[in-house]
């Protein structure tokens, strides 16, 4: 199995610095831009299916990425991202003032404090193990999955065998794609925000 990792297309909150967990924001001009581009990279990539988060910037993503192809899309709600609950679409800068106890206790022990009625990032992690022990169903396929930051840098880290504080080591970018590759032996990550064309002779 092979699985394919995009970030979903630069958003306006991505844009103004916001915390956008669950609330909806569109893709910018160069977002809509980066998924059509990322389409005719992976143009050659034999996808068996997509599966992607309920939130519609990545739906959106996917659709552009996917032009005229005619593969399966599945929405997965483990792969939404984490939930920023009363920080949803507000800046840091706002949050260090207006919910200062709660920003500091979240920024000193992120795993372990929550968002101000937000997601606990044990409960995100959670979700995306659960999301991990699901692959197992998709043996022997090429898949793509088009997710948000925090999910694809915790799955990369949680598929490789590392601990979730590794998921720092895994910045994903906009209108970049990566590969995990699946043997017997062994999980290897075998692209890291490429923006090359994928052809057929790379497998």
């Amino acid at each position: 199995m092979k699985i394919w990792l995009v970030r979903h297309g630069e958003t306006e909150a991505n844009v103004a610095g916001l915390y956008s967990g669950h609330t909806p924001t569109p893709l910018t001009t160069k977002g809509m831009k980066q998924a059509e581009r990322l389409g005719e990279m992976l143009h050659h990539v034999p996808f068996d299916r997509v599966l992607c988060s309920e939130l519609e910037r990545t739906q959106h993503t996917a659709r552009l990425l996917l032009g005229d192809r005619h593969i399966p899309v599945t929405p997965h709600p483990l792969l939404n991202e984490m939930f920023f609950g009363d920080w949803e679409m507000r800046h840091h800068r706002d949050i260090q003032v207006e919910d200062k106890e709660n920003y500091a206790a979240w920024c000193a022990d992120w795993q372990h404090a929550a968002p101000t009625n937000g997601e606990s990032f044990p409960d995100f992690s959670r979700r995306i193990s659960a999301f991990t022990a699901e692959l197992a169903h998709y043996q022997d396929e090429h898949l793509l999955i088009v997710s948000h930051q925090g999910v694809l840098s915790l799955l990369t880290a949680l598929l490789l065998g590392m601990p979730m504080a590794g998921m720092w080591h895994f910045r994903i970018d906009h209108g970049a794609w990566s590969v995990i590759d699946f043997s017997a032996e062994f999980v290897t990550l075998r692209v890291l925000n490429s923006r090359a064309i994928w052809l057929p002779e790379a497998e």
